[in-house]
């Protein structure tokens, strides 16, 4: 079956996580994706392993790369050496896409800059992802996920008031990151469809964590302060909040018109009685009582398990309400499993496998996210041979030198 990406060649010459994830996305959507890597070594995310291994009781399965390097080939060069700059060249003639996430003035240094490349492709899409992006004082610092965390915000939103900044893992301002270069680089291409012409494509831990939190920078720069964060126990509605069950589960409700619900839901929980009670009775009443009647709902929620309550809730009215998963409970989630957002795989190395699918449902053009990632160097020969025309002869020499 056809996808959207068929035809087009992305050169992924990027590391560790925000710009792997988003060639990784672009091959899901049908692109040949050409993973450049340092003849020596490669990208260090293949051996994250060997340093996160004690945490995560095993240094067997690369999870990491794997999950960011499927759909790809591997082809290492050494950049410093002029043959393999040429090489380089001669790929980007071939190609759409150029993608590059090293910091600041690497690539020019190494010649494989916007300005060199376009010379060789005028229409190339050439891709970068910063930390804080192209412009500004701090352009050319460098950065990881946890400074995309540290300078976007986001580590003073979550968690209650009292709390200090708080990481959240995962490598959230990577993957946002990623996601947004990769939507970049799909408008650049139409807009090489539409207008001829190549461009530049910049994004950044900063930008794209200001994205994600579009509506809190909104509210600051409208109304000149920020969301504050809350105490769960305070909840100025008490039916936007979430609760423990008897089973230490969570169930998590979201009814901001809650006089709507208020009646139904006192009858569902077997608390009547509150219904009418004045302290209670209106949504202004609920705010300014929301500490005591949150106490009253946390032992409330206390006495059944989630799955008795899930039960109540679904036969009791039309509320709005979920389940509050943890990492481990999401491959169970029949949601997660009816949207393929989790798949099963048989990988060539590890044999029946789980995967993270793909978050883009396409009727005609699906993803398809099963694949694995490339060993290393594993398709210098073939790209050399079948791309770009060279001799085994002339590979060996290649070899021979340390281009390769």
């Amino acid at each position: 079956m056809a996808r959207p990406l068929d035809g087009i060649r992305v050169l992924d010459w990027t590391i560790f996580q925000q710009g792997p994830v988003a060639t990784m996305m672009l091959g899901d959507l049908g692109a040949e994706v050409i993973k450049i890597e340092e003849r020596v070594g490669g990208d260090p995310g293949r051996g994250v392993m060997q340093i996160a291994g004690s945490k995560t009781g095993s240094t067997k399965r690369n999870y990491y790369f794997e999950a960011n390097n499927r759909q790809k080939k591997s082809l290492t060069l050494d950049l410093k050496k002029p043959e393999a700059r040429e090489i380089v060249y001669q790929l980007v003639e071939k190609s759409d896409v150029f993608v590059q996430n090293f910091r600041k003035g690497v690539a020019a240094k190494l010649g494989v800059d916007y300005q060199t490349l376009s010379r060789h492709n005028p229409k190339l899409i050439y891709a970068s992802a910063t930390g804080y992006g192209p412009n500004g004082p701090d352009s050319g610092e460098p950065s990881f996920d946890y400074m995309g965390l540290a300078r976007s915000g986001i580590m003073n939103t979550v968690g209650e008031p009292d709390m200090d900044p708080m990481n959240i893992t995962g490598g959230i301002a990577d993957q946002m990151g990623a996601i947004m270069l990769a939507h970049g680089i799909v408008v650049a291409l139409l807009a090489r469809e539409r207008l001829g012409v190549g461009q530049e494509v910049n994004t950044s831990h900063l930008g794209s964590m200001m994205a994600l939190q579009g509506l809190n920078l909104a509210c600051r720069l409208t109304l000149g302060k920020e969301f504050k964060r809350f105490y769960r126990t305070e909840a100025v509605n008490p039916l936007w909040n979430h609760y423990k069950c008897q089973d230490d589960k969570w169930i998590c409700l979201a009814m901001p018109q809650a006089d709507r619900y208020w009646s139904d839901f006192c009858t569902a929980l077997g608390i009547g009685h509150l219904e009418n009670e004045p302290r209670f009775a209106t949504m202004r009443a609920r705010g300014k009582n929301a500490k005591e009647l949150i106490a009253i709902l946390d032992e409330v929620w206390a006495g059944k398990p989630r799955d008795e309550w899930m039960t109540i809730l679904k036969n009791g009215g039309d509320f709005i309400y979920t389940i509050v998963n943890s990492i481990n409970d999401l491959p169970d989630d029949q949601q997660m499993i009816d949207n393929d957002y989790v798949v099963d795989y048989d990988h060539p190395s590890w044999g029946p496998s789980k995967i993270v699918g793909s978050p883009l449902i396409l009727s005609e053009t699906p993803a398809d996210p099963k694949a694995p990632a490339p060993e290393f160097g594993e398709h210098s020969e073939q790209i050399l041979l079948d791309l770009l025309g060279y001799s085994w002869e002339q590979i060996g020499q290649l070899r021979e030198q340390e281009v390769i």
